[in-house]
């Protein structure tokens, strides 16, 4: 299959906006709930406001909104990458750092391969995937290492239960990815994108609620830098760079566009490390390392396979 042509300069500009956008989201977020918002709240706000400025730029260009599959699709999609996904995220950064964080979730391609059913029988049976499979699991374990550590150690409270939420997390993401892949939409990207976006930011509120975040709540008590990250989370990493990924998947080979996950851990780590004084340990960097080592092997099965397709093309 032949991809778009497209400008150059925009291709380095799309790649720029989702390799640093998506990489600094994990920062701003815990620069929003540092600011005082809370965590699901911050959820409702961001996916709500997304999803109702997307749509109305959908209908505004005449688009078709109202297909009830494609909605109902876009809901389940929705609730399964911003809600549970997202959600978790979110959460956790109000205990762990957000570097951490990142880390854990740099191993979705693992999940991508392992819950893709359909294709089983062509990924497991690649050398390169298999092994790459090995490394993940393999720096999988030495995230959980130091902690397992300390829970047996008694050597104070482990972060585990937080770090298992968070491989669910990766898991609801990856298989929210799959599920919007084999059921495509029959109208435009950006329509299921804004369907997904307001399904989740309305499925935030009563968690929120559930949660006691409306308890003595007093939007007036947010600091100005949890309102500016807040808008920087909208405009930014939940309109700009989506549209820009969706753009790349069109006019560059997918294996090309999914580069985003070697760069968005470090990005987070950087950023974590320099601006939020963040401490990651050694065997914490080492395990990111293999793990993105492992996605690159994984996606290397995959860049030759699109080889050989558009060379017997």
């Amino acid at each position: 299959m032949s991809q778009k042509s497209a400008s150059p300069l925009l291709v380095v500009l799309a790649f720029a906006t989702v390799y640093i956008v998506w990489g600094s989201t994990y920062f701003f977020i815990r620069m929003s709930e540092q600011g005082g918002m809370p965590p699901f709240l911050l959820g409702a706000i961001r996916f709500t406001t997304a999803g109702a400025l997307l749509m109305g730029w959908c209908i505004f260009k005449g688009e078709k909104i109202f297909v009830k599959r494609d909605i109902i699709n876009a809901a389940v999609t929705g609730l399964l990458l911003l809600l549970v996904g997202n959600g978790i995220v979110i959460w956790a950064e109000k205990t762990l750092p957000s570097a951490m964080v990142a880390i854990m979730v740099s191993s979705a391609p693992i999940w991508f391969v392992l819950l893709d059913k359909p294709n089983w029988a062509v990924n497991l049976k690649n050398k390169s995937t298999i092994i790459g499979l090995i490394i993940g699991f393999a720096g999988v374990i030495l995230l959980f290492s130091e902690q397992l550590q300390v829970m047996f150690t008694g050597g104070g409270a482990s972060m585990l239960p937080w770090m298992l939420l968070l491989l669910l997390g990766s898991m609801s993401w990856s298989y929210g990815s799959l599920y919007a892949k084999h059921r495509p939409s029959t109208g435009s990207a950006s329509v299921s994108t804004a369907w997904q976006m307001l399904v989740a930011g309305i499925a935030y509120l009563p968690v929120s609620l559930f949660h006691g975040e409306f308890s003595g709540l007093n939007l007036a008590d947010i600091q100005l830098g949890g309102w500016l990250s807040v808008l920087y989370l909208i405009l930014f990493g939940s309109i700009a760079a989506y549209n820009a990924y969706v753009w790349l998947l069109q006019v560059r080979p997918a294996t090309q566009v999914s580069t985003y996950a070697y760069v968005n851990p470090v990005i987070a780590v950087i950023l974590g490390v320099v601006f939020a004084h963040e401490n990651i340990s050694v065997i914490q960097l080492t395990g990111l390392f293999v793990i993105l080592a492992s996605v690159l092997l994984i996606n290397l099965a995959k860049y030759r396979k699109e080889k050989m397709a558009l060379a017997s093309a």
